[in-house]
């Protein structure tokens, strides 16, 4: 082989490695990040907590919280709705408040079960121009159940964040995530939404946030943080010690 002919299998050989790093580097099409998809919160709602026995409420609250503050810190288009507030279902968790106070008075009131139903809850939802929705809420079996299927139905790409919703028995909660998944649905937790979106450690912008957030509501996850950096706060202080 002459020396023009090394050259130019050097010159592929370091295209297709280059090409083959820029194509590892690139996130998979199903990964959600802060502009591709809508949030969707249904009915997180006193009443409708009361009889949802799937998940306990504290997890329940708590797992809201980390969904609703993971939206509002990366500014991921959310819709937020209730069923019958001032008649039946009363309140949004107040963990949705800390994040939107103003749900408190203009969440998307309903009188449907099925969101999808609703021509306001319709028009907020499609009018945000994203083909992925992301969808929480209660009652697992009934107000999340409608609008996935209808949504699937009309071409969405759709994602359930299974430990933020919640059904009146765990069958009933399970049996419908089954039928949700069975449909084309895919399944997620509430921390998992939040490192998906994250993704990066060196993403400084929402660091902070995304720790200070995971410290009050991320549970063992959260915990482990707080752990983490008191430790390396006291090894730094024992050095320059």
């Amino acid at each position: 082989m002459n020396k023009s002919m090394r050259f130019s299998t050097l010159l592929a050989l370091l295209a297709f490695i280059s090409f083959s790093v820029a194509q590892a580097q690139k996130p998979g099409p199903k990964l959600l990040d802060p502009t591709n998809h809508t949030l969707v919160m249904i009915d997180h709602q006193s009443q409708m907590a009361f009889a949802t026995t799937s998940i306990s409420n504290v997890e329940l609250r708590n797992n809201t919280a980390v969904v609703a503050g993971t939206s509002k810190i990366f500014g991921v288009p959310t819709v937020i709705t209730t069923v019958a507030r001032n008649t039946f279902s009363g309140p949004l968790f107040r963990e949705i408040l800390e994040f939107y106070p103003e749900a408190a008075t203009n969440a998307i009131d309903r009188t449907t079960m099925n969101t999808w139903e609703d021509v306001n809850a319709y028009k907020a939802i499609v009018g945000k121009g994203k083909k992925k929705l992301v969808f929480s809420g209660l009652w697992t079996e009934v107000c999340i159940v409608g609008p996935v299927l209808s949504a699937i139905a009309e071409g969405y790409e759709v994602y359930i964040i299974t430990d933020a919703c919640g059904g009146v028995s765990t069958e009933a909660h399970q049996m419908a995530i089954q039928r949700m998944i069975q449909a084309g649905a895919q399944p997620m937790t509430s921390i998992q939404y939040a490192l998906e979106l994250q993704r990066d450690w060196a993403r400084s912008a929402t660091y902070d946030a995304i720790n200070n957030l995971m410290k009050k509501y991320g549970g063992a996850y959260g915990a482990g943080i707080e752990y983490a950096k008191d430790m390396f706060n006291a090894s730094e202080g024992g050095k320059k010690k």
